[in-house]
């Protein structure tokens, strides 16, 4: 009997989207929990570490999504053929939540002053450095990030674009043709396009307000 999987996130895109694109990738089908945030205090208590997003799985619940995406990547033979390329790839994942978690830091920092400082560092440094070092690797494999072939650090990065986008109001990668191309190519892969065009459309960042300006 197949395993039955249950990802349960918050009610837009972000952290639980790389786990539902590998699900859909690997035609695993999953009930997709999407919680609102004014009740999140209720349901934080009943989480392993109070964080989402968790994946429940025949009884058993797993949290820490890039742990989770890397056991759901060998479920769908996305990963290396070596120990080396599984390095690469999950280093190249690692990098990618990296600029993640300082996009995020600007953009939910409520000292005023604190933010503005942030928001002009990551703009004319962090995000040009990490965009030119990704779009070259993404040149070097003809259009994928950490090999010269669909991994799963492909399917994280595109499924995060969108949501890092939204928070720095701009889109980063408009001037990388390398990696617009990953984008391309994960969106064009038949179970991930079904994905794209049935999930819902939820990616509100209205429930999580970021400080006034």
């Amino acid at each position: 009997m197949a395993p039955s999987y249950k990802v349960t996130y918050f009610d837009l895109n972000a952290l639980g989207e790389p786990i539902r694109v590998l699900l859909s990738y690997g035609s695993l089908e999953f009930e997709d929990v999407r919680i609102k945030y004014k009740d999140w205090p209720d349901l934080k208590p009943k989480t392993p570490y109070g964080q989402l997003p968790i994946l429940e799985c025949d009884g058993k619940v797993a949290h820490q999504h890039i742990a989770i995406c890397r056991y759901l990547a060998k479920k769908v033979k996305l990963t290396g053929k070596d120990d080396w390329e599984d390095l690469t790839i999950d280093a190249t994942v690692e990098t990618v939540n990296d600029l993640r978690i300082m996009v995020a830091q600007f953009y939910y920092e409520h000292d005023g002053t604190l933010r503005k400082k942030l928001q002009e560092t990551l703009m004319n440094e962090t995000i040009p450095y990490y965009i030119g070092k990704l779009e070259a690797r993404a040149k070097e494999n003809g259009g994928y990030l950490a090999l010269p072939k669909l991994t799963w650090a492909d399917v994280y990065f595109t499924s995060l674009i969108d949501y890092i986008n939204v928070l720095v109001d701009k889109d980063i990668i408009a001037k990388a043709p390398n990696l617009q191309a990953v984008k391309n190519k994960v969106w064009s892969v038949p179970n991930i396009k079904k994905w794209m065009d049935k999930r819902p459309q939820t990616f509100k960042l209205a429930d999580f307000p970021p400080p006034p300006k």
